[in-house]
């Protein structure tokens, strides 16, 4: 009996130790509240870059383009003097080709250009079949603005599907003219460059011009000499700027061959200077008896316009008549116009041919004109 009442005790002991653990263990704890996630915020989404642009040329035209032109047609020899500057790797042609000359200075891959024919100025017509197959994006015209330039580009632009733009070009608005055209095709830098060439020419060409007392000048051009370059004309601007433009005219010309005249006239305006243009008749013209008669040709101050790959007065009337200025202004006034004249003309030439101009090829350009300068006589 007491082994039984003995082994009751013991199991009633070990329940109550182990009822005891159990009260002792904690209740589990309760996790803590997780706070609700929140969605992530979306990345802002970009706004897709314009594919087109509104353009307002110096013509008043409101004109839709691709926002970043990659292929230029020009609509003349004008514009592409001006456009090959800038953007010679996006031309798609040229209005005109390349004079003989132009090989020594430019890239075959630009002197093999393929021709697209000209909007104005009598030498052929643009080439549309040409133009459209070109993949142009925009036709540039650059230069005097012709009277019906918003119906002739307004009527192309219709007939093409292609965008056309005006940009007028003076020789004292050449800077301006630059800064327009890199707006136009996003080149604001290289646009800028030559902008400040043209204007630095400039200004320093208006600075002489209205230092000194301007000599007698006549602009003679054909083959025989008989055509001039008449005062208040677009194509006399250079001239009429540095010079006392003799050659008055009541209608003066707006083309490049000039207005007609005759040895008579010649006589009574009886310049001091006559500049011949390029394949004038320079080199025969001192051996004439008739022509002996007029001031310039009987002391010896007559010389011929350098040309190459462009004439450097013009003809046409665009950019490179910086050069015009500033071989004018050192041909005329030596004493004034104190600057490195091949320094200044190579300058042109890396800029705007994209070209290296040597010693050599500068002297033949001027041979016949600073190269063979006498001292300015005063008329007999």
């Amino acid at each position: 009996m007491k082994k039984v009442l003995a082994l009751l005790l013991t199991l009633l002991m070990a329940l109550t130790v182990f009822g005891c653990a159990k009260e002792a263990t904690p209740p589990p704890a309760t996790p803590a509240p997780v706070a609700p996630t929140e969605a992530p915020t979306p990345a802002p989404t970009e706004e897709p870059a314009p594919t087109t642009m509104q353009f307002t040329d110096s013509a008043g035209r409101t004109v839709e383009l691709p926002a970043n032109i990659e292929k230029v047609a020009v609509s003349g020899p004008l514009a592409q003097i001006v456009l090959f500057a800038l953007c010679p790797d996006k031309l798609v042609g040229i209005a005109s080709a390349w004079d003989a000359t132009a090989e020594q200075y430019l890239k075959t891959e630009y002197y093999n250009l393929p021709e697209l024919g000209q909007l104005y100025g009598g030498k052929g017509e643009l080439n549309l079949e040409t133009l459209l197959a070109s993949g142009a994006e925009v036709v540039i015209d650059v230069g005097e603005p012709k009277e019906t330039i918003v119906e002739d580009l307004d009527a192309l632009q219709a007939q093409t599907g292609i965008p056309f733009v005006h940009i007028t070009m003076t020789t004292a608005t050449m800077g301006e003219a630059y800064t327009k055209l890199g707006e136009l095709l996003n080149m604001p830098a290289e646009a800028k460059a030559l902008a400040d060439y043209c204007t630095k020419v400039y200004d320093r060409t208006l600075e002489i011009a209205n230092s000194v007392e301007k000599v007698n000048v006549a602009y003679c051009l054909g083959d025989t000499g008989l055509n001039v370059i008449a005062n208040g004309s677009y194509h006399a601007e250079v001239i009429d700027l540095l010079a006392n433009n003799v050659a008055v005219v009541d209608s003066p010309s707006s083309k490049g061959s000039g207005n007609e005249t005759d040895l008579e006239q010649l006589l009574l305006w009886n310049p001091d200077v006559i500049l011949f243009a390029p394949g004038s008749i320079y080199k025969t013209v001192g051996g004439d008896t008739a022509w002996q008669q007029i001031s310039a040709i009987k002391n010896g101050t007559y010389y011929e316009v350098p040309f190459g790959p462009y004439n450097f007065m013009g003809f046409p009337p665009s950019v490179q008549r910086c050069l015009g200025m500033l071989w004018m202004a050192q041909l005329l006034y030596p004493d004034t116009a104190q600057y490195d004249l091949y320094s200044a003309v190579a300058e042109y030439f890396k800029l705007f041919y994209h070209s290296d101009l040597t010693q050599a090829q500068y002297d033949a350009l001027v041979e016949n004109s600073i190269g063979a300068q006498a001292a300015l006589a005063p008329a007999a």
